[in-house]
């Protein structure tokens, strides 16, 4: 019986993300211009993402940050064995910032990919989405144009899908541009920005756990 822990090491993460890219046709079928990283899980993975994708396009598209979480903050919660807890209600920490001169951020006409590491109960996703059409919404209002008329278009890529029951539902269309680079059981995922031990070891332990993983 394998360990209930997946250990995923730097080189797993860049190769399950260079295999989606080419499997999903990303760059093509669905070309973003605009990624949009959860943190802090999101943004080693949205920074990988875009190497892979200006490769294809010959351009860098821009990252904005946003914080969203989901999971009880607990005393050393991913370390020591004690694993991170999903919480109820998602939190927003952080979001897109609309007012500053410097950091305007227009949604119209683009095609955004929201990037995180895991889609767990799907509660962070249904809320980020909700959250971007609602930004839209009001943005087609500011423009003076109709409700749905900007042909503003969202996608979510996720390292690891895990196959369990969801806490939440999204689109058929946005599912249309799901892109999970692999699906896993509900099981305990420990990434490798995780790790405050030895990394060699996290390493070592990555490519055990791949052995035992066929859905990897």
């Amino acid at each position: 019986m394998p360990d209930a822990k997946l250990y995923i090491s730097y080189n797993q993460i860049h190769q399950l993300i260079d295999r989606a890219v080419k499997n999903f046709g990303l760059g093509d079928s669905y070309n973003p211009d605009l990624i949009i990283a959860i943190g802090g899980g999101g943004f080693i993975p949205a920074r990988i993402l875009r190497s892979f994708l200006k490769a294809k396009n010959g351009r860098n598209i821009p990252i904005q940050a946003i914080g969203l979480s989901l999971y009880e903050e607990l005393p050393n919660a991913g370390q020591n064995g004690i694993p991170e807890t999903p919480g109820i209600q998602v939190t927003k920490t952080q979001w897109l910032n609309f007012g500053g001169a410097d950091t305007l951020v227009s949604l119209l006409g683009r095609k955004i990919l929201i990037v995180d590491e895991v889609d767990d109960s799907r509660k962070t996703l249904v809320y980020a989405v909700s959250e971007l059409q609602n930004d839209i919404l009001k943005q087609e209002e500011q423009a003076g144009i109709a409700p749905g008329s900007s042909n503003t278009e969202i996608g979510i890529f996720v390292v690891y899908n895990k196959e369990k029951p969801k806490g939440g539902n999204l689109s058929d269309v946005i599912m249309s541009r799901y892109y999970p680079a692999a699906t896993t059981a509900d099981r305990w995922l420990f990434f490798p920005w995780d790790c405050t031990t030895d990394i060699e070891e996290h390493t070592a332990l990555a490519k055990k756990s791949f052995g035992d993983n066929n859905s990897s």
